[in-house]
């Protein structure tokens, strides 16, 4: 595995990274989903998939998230946009890359666009989660649930085994980055993959997404029986299939 590193984006964040540097002159970019990092299974594998076709590639955990610096509480898709954007102009640079972002990496990626539209030559997206703090979480809250965060400015919300800290700070800044309104008209490869039995994020917003695409080589994969992270070795190997399909 190859070792981490950390970049100072000021004084008091720092942001760890993997990346390794090929011939080809292409990136894959991979973007995680909230509140994960890079121990899993995904980012290795697409680690070992762009050293074994000589492409460059580069992850990074946002802050609050994984070994990066930073409380989660305080973070946001603004801030997490940020650095994500810092990353690509500091180790891809002007080269070509293919976007892979899962769940909410797939938010940030589509913000990447406004960004370095040129520089993009695919998009692969995994259980994709744009604007998925309003539409998922705000409008699903009761009023119970409203009003405690609007007091207390945090909630902790129950999914599954898990429990988040949803910040207000961090809704209201995810009204300031929707995407799903925005046309993007470039020609390039885009594919969608997404679990028949995802439990956090419903298939339609996989559809949405390719909506905003106007000029480009749309793909909808719906795994059969898949759920929303896709890190099985079998789901593995179909996204770095779809990957192979969008780079040739």
């Amino acid at each position: 595995m190859t070792s981490f590193s950390h970049f100072k984006i000021n004084k008091n964040k720092k942001i760890r990274y993997l990346k390794i540097h090929q011939n080809r002159g292409i990136f894959i970019v991979f973007l995680h989903g909230f509140m994960s990092d890079l121990e899993g299974n995904k980012p290795k594998a697409l680690l070992n998939f762009s050293k074994k076709n000589k492409l460059g590639f580069l992850a990074l955990e946002y802050s609050g998230h994984g070994k990066s610096s930073g409380k989660f509480t305080n973070g946001n898709i603004s801030k997490w946009s940020k650095e994500t954007s810092i990353l690509i102009k500091k180790i891809v640079k002007k080269n070509k890359m293919i976007l892979v972002g899962s769940s909410m990496g797939a938010w940030i990626s589509l913000i990447q666009f406004q960004y370095f539209k040129k520089q993009i030559k695919g998009f692969l997206g995994i259980g994709s989660a744009p604007e998925f703090l309003e539409r998922l979480m705000w409008k699903k809250f009761k009023i119970k649930e409203k009003k405690e965060i609007k007091k207390n400015g945090i909630i902790n919300l129950k999914h599954g085994d898990y429990e988040y800290p949803i910040t207000y700070q961090l809704i209201k800044d995810g009204r300031k980055n929707k995407v799903l309104h925005k046309k993007i008209y470039q020609k390039i490869k885009v594919t969608m993959v997404h679990g028949s039995k995802d439990k956090s994020v419903p298939v339609y917003y996989s559809k949405k997404v390719l909506n905003i695409f106007k000029n480009s080589k749309k793909k909808l994969v719906i795994v059969k029986n898949g759920d929303h992270s896709l890190s099985s070795p079998k789901w593995l190997k179909l996204l770095k299939k779809e990957l192979k399909l969008i780079i040739n």
